[in-house]
């Protein structure tokens, strides 16, 4: 028993042994490179091809060696195909067969079809270029791009064929037929889970919008996820504005058509209860201040609907009126307290004193063409200053109004140190050059045809050059102006203004009066939201081809006068746009002395103002007026100098129709004095917002009288004249429009009325 179980355990130590064996791999016996030879190139140098191997002669050679020089050489790029071979002199040293097949070079890249997008606009994305090596690996990689070009414009049908044509000496055309195929456009947009608020009501709420014939003018109507997910965030600010402060959105899906050529975008939403603000208190940490006071700035009070835009305004209310007290660094802090059973939510605004914050640095980025120091004279912090959350709002707003950006966004990030905040100013310029042809009519100056170039941001540098031309029946204008809003460097405004103005006989008054002159403009910032300017105007004034039978009183004004004149203006604004106002007020006095020099003498006052309040979303309400009072020096205000009013300046009367008027021959003579008041009041119209209609209603009321000298033969009564109305404009793909039904309610006899003024012009 015992031999018979030693026989076992030898065989087994025998087979495990030759096992063993037989797994060791034998190691080729190594062989020693004798020359390398290189075949098949034609544009790749024989020792580039040496350097990418890695093999030497008299080196020692295996496989591993040969695997890495096959990799190196697909690695390049260069070759479409590579071999290695062997021939072996003797046991220990070999001869290398390199053999290589080149990849061709593009000699020409050419586009078929692309009619939506322009051919450089598709070679700055791809990687394959005339002059560079084609690969298949780079040709999938590009044609992928194009497609995603195609989709980020909405055409998702898109389809590209690319096609190599052979040339002699290893080069290729590349050719890449498109089609393009249809815009997908969201034919649709459903809500799930809406029990509250209809679907057509959500769809206003939203940016994404359904395609409708009238809509060639935006891209709202095209998918675009990065929308999507803003769409999700104006839901979330609607339904917590309305008192769902659970509100969530569970999913916001896109689905393709079979035909790719349409989206539908489903919200699913979840809208929660309901809640009211419960009891809202404030705790101040701060020493001074009383919290009753503070109270009086909040916009949320007891027992209303839940809102939480109005936690967030009144979170900017309190910063604002704490930072008026003195205390720049605060930290406000909202606390919610939840009664889901009465579904009543308490608030108490947290305040205490945060730590204080200094500007780092400030990074600008998206400015390709205009200047840094352009954008950084607008900012109301420098580098080093304490952080202010009201400045860099004031620093947000001013540079809207340069007018050069289509969007601008500041954001802040931590510093180097706890204390310290980096500011980056992200903005997207659009066009500031311009080129306008314009025609139109209005019924104060009839036909008319307007011919403009302009540059708001010349050179980057933010000065402002412009020619215009306008002809109609009614008058002719020239002008050339320039700007330097910083001249010398500094927060001073210089310009000047060379211009020529005919106004001919057939808008309402019997002579033709023709002014050529030069204005020299300088302004400055007396303080952050007022101005003060200075200018001095030197013109030539010809009154010519008087009507036969005009009044006295113009024929005694016949002939040309020079006129030199300083004058300045203050002016104050505060408003949120001065282009497209909804918030705000301005003021502005002017005054001009003429005398220094020339034949006129007199001092001209005006006065300018508005308010506007925004009393509902696209509702504004505005409150306007002017007045003006001029006097002569020793001698009477000549008739170009005087007042008028009628037309656009006074909707319900004729160009020229108010004021004092020749008795016998009906001529307006204009005045020395005028007030002018307008309420107004603009809504939107019911109609989608991109057709760009806004309805408004109005009231002008004023006055315009005294002459100097003898009055007789002029009636020149200093009554009030009102007048009231509907307008309807129009922002169109065509220019402006607008059109204005107004009655005068209250009027003089000699008085002119007009039911509608009209207005149209276009720009391309």
């Amino acid at each position: 028993m015992h031999k018979l179980q030693a026989i076992i355990i030898a065989l087994l130590t025998l087979f495990v042994a030759n096992y063993a064996n037989a797994q060791t791999p034998v190691e080729a016996p190594k062989q020693i490179i004798h020359s390398i030879k290189i075949t098949g190139n034609q544009r790749v140098e024989e020792s580039t091809i040496l350097t990418y191997l890695g093999l030497k002669d008299g080196a020692e050679l295996n496989q591993y060696d040969i695997d890495t020089a096959l990799k190196n050489l697909f690695a390049t790029g260069f070759f479409a195909d590579a071999k290695i071979t062997q021939q072996s002199i003797d046991s220990s040293k070999t001869d290398i067969l390199v053999t290589v097949f080149e990849n061709p070079v593009i000699s020409k890249l050419v586009f078929e079809g692309n009619d939506a997008v322009e051919e450089k606009d598709l070679k700055n994305e791809l990687e394959l270029k005339p002059r560079s090596v084609y690969t298949k690996t780079k040709l999938q990689s590009d044609v992928k791009r194009i497609l995603d070009i195609y989709r980020r414009g909405g055409r998702y049908s898109a389809q590209i064929n690319p096609k190599i044509i052979q040339l002699d000496q290893n080069r290729v055309d590349l050719v890449y037929e498109i089609n393009e195929g249809p815009v997908a456009k969201v034919q649709k947009v459903s809500f799930i889970g809406n029990e509250n608020f209809e679907t057509s009501k959500l769809v206003k709420v939203i940016r994404t919008e359904e395609t409708r014939w009238y809509k060639f003018l935006s891209s709202d109507d095209k998918y675009d996820p990065e929308r999507l997910q803003y769409d999700q965030e104006l839901l979330r600010k609607f339904y917590t504005s309305e008192g769902f402060a659970d509100f969530q959105v569970k999913s916001a899906i896109a689905e393709l058509s079979p035909a790719k050529d349409a989206f539908y975008v489903t919200f699913t939403i979840e809208e929660g209860q309901k809640y009211r603000f419960g009891k809202i208190t404030i705790d101040s940490a701060l020493k001074g201040v009383k919290t009753e006071d503070l109270q009086k700035t909040l916009l949320t009070s007891d027992d209303t609907i839940y809102n939480a835009s109005k936690i967030e305004t009144s979170i900017d209310a309190l910063t604002k009126e704490l930072g008026n007290q003195g205390f720049a660094f605060i930290d406000i802090d909202p606390k919610l307290n939840r009664d889901t059973t009465k579904h009543i939510i308490d608030i108490s605004y947290n305040i205490k004193e945060g730590p204080r914050v200094y500007v780092e640095k400030i990074n600008i980025v998206g400015n390709i063409r205009t200047l840094d120091e352009v954008i950084r004279r607008e900012f109301r912090l420098a580098e080093g200053d304490a952080y202010s959350t009201s400045k860099i709002a004031r620093s947000e707003q001013r540079l809207n109004n340069l007018g050069f950006f289509e969007k601008v966004k500041i954001t802040n990030e931590k510093g180097s140190a706890p204390d310290k905040t980096i500011i980056t100013v992200e903005v997207q310029e659009k066009s500031t050059g311009e080129i306008s042809i314009g025609g139109g009519f209005s019924t104060t100056d009839g036909p008319l045809a307007q011919f403009g170039v302009k540059e708001t941001n010349l050179l980057g540098r933010g000065q402002d050059l412009r020619f215009n031309a306008m002809v109609s029946s009614a008058q002719q204008q020239y002008d050339i102006s320039f700007t330097e809003p910083y001249f010398l460097d500094r927060e001073l405004s210089a310009g000047v203004d060379l211009f020529k103005t005919s106004t001919l006989t057939n808008v309402g008054i019997p002579y033709q009066n023709d002014t050529n002159g030069v204005k020299f403009r300088l302004g400055y910032a007396l303080a952050e939201q007022w101005q003060h300017s200075l200018n001095y105007t030197f013109k030539q004034t010809n009154i010519s081809n008087i009507q036969t039978g005009a009044s006295i009183f113009i024929i005694d004004q016949a002939g040309i006068t020079t006129e030199s004149s300083v004058g300045h203006a203050i002016t104050y604004d505060n408003r949120d746009n001065k282009f497209s106002p909804t918030t705000g007020e301005f003021f502005r006095i002017n005054q001009d002395v003429a005398g220094v020099g020339g034949d006129a003498h007199y001092l001209r006052n005006e006065i300018h103002g508005g308010y506007y309040y925004p009393v509902a979303p696209k509702w504004t309400f505005s409150l306007s007026g002017a007045s003006g009072y001029i006097f002569g020096f020793s001698e009477d205000v000549r008739i170009e100098d005087r007042f008028y009013l009628g037309g656009n300046s006074f909707r319900g009367f004729e160009n020229y129709g108010i004021g004092p008027h020749d008795i016998s021959t009906g001529d307006s003579l204009g005045g020395n004095v005028y007030y002018s008041v307008t309420p107004e009041l603009t809504f939107p119209l019911g109609l989608p917002d991109d057709l760009g209609f806004l309805g408004s209603v109005f009231t002008d009321a004023g006055s315009l009288y005294k002459l100097d000298g003898s009055n007789v033969g002029v009636s020149a009564p200093n009554s009030l004249r009102l007048s009231s109305g509907v307008g309807i404009s129009w922002a169109s793909p065509f220019g402006p429009i607008r059109i204005d039904f107004a009655d005068a309610l209250l009027k003089n006899q000699y008085d002119r009325t007009q039911i509608v003024n009209f207005n149209f012009g276009t720009r391309f």
